[in-house]
């Protein structure tokens, strides 16, 4: 599975942006995809993910994203998107979408549930 990322840029405080990940080699739907950032200088957490078909699509959401950030899914497009809003300068980083093969009732937010990776886009929240 291929994964490519889109949509980061500079962003001043309580902006939005949405993130896109253009996802190929195989129907996106048998997937669970998570979205994750790694701030400068520390570990790469996860943020939010969608499951696949098998999880009825259900979302899961890192407390710094619940009620800011939105996952969702466009099957037809093979895209799966993040919506950001309301954003701090502790969300600038590097976001990358990866992609869990496994097939579970929900997804995790547990980065070794992860096997395909995409390459990053840069967010930057700065004044």
């Amino acid at each position: 599975l291929q994964l490519v990322e889109s949509g980061g840029d500079l962003v001043q405080p309580g902006g939005s942006l949405r993130l896109s990940c253009l996802v190929s080699g195989d129907s996106l739907r048998y997937y669970g995809i998570g979205w994750f950032r790694q701030a400068p200088g520390k570990e790469r957490e996860a943020i939010a993910c969608i499951s696949s078909i098998y999880g009825n699509s259900q979302t899961n959401y890192a407390e710094s994203a619940k009620g800011r950030f939105t996952i969702s899914r466009d099957i037809a497009k093979k895209m799966v998107l993040l919506q950001m809003n309301s954003l701090t300068l502790e969300d600038t980083g590097a976001y990358y979408c990866a992609a869990d093969p496994v097939v579970r009732g929900s997804c995790r937010l547990y980065n070794n549930d992860y096997e395909d990776w995409g390459q990053g886009t840069q967010v930057t929240v700065s004044a």
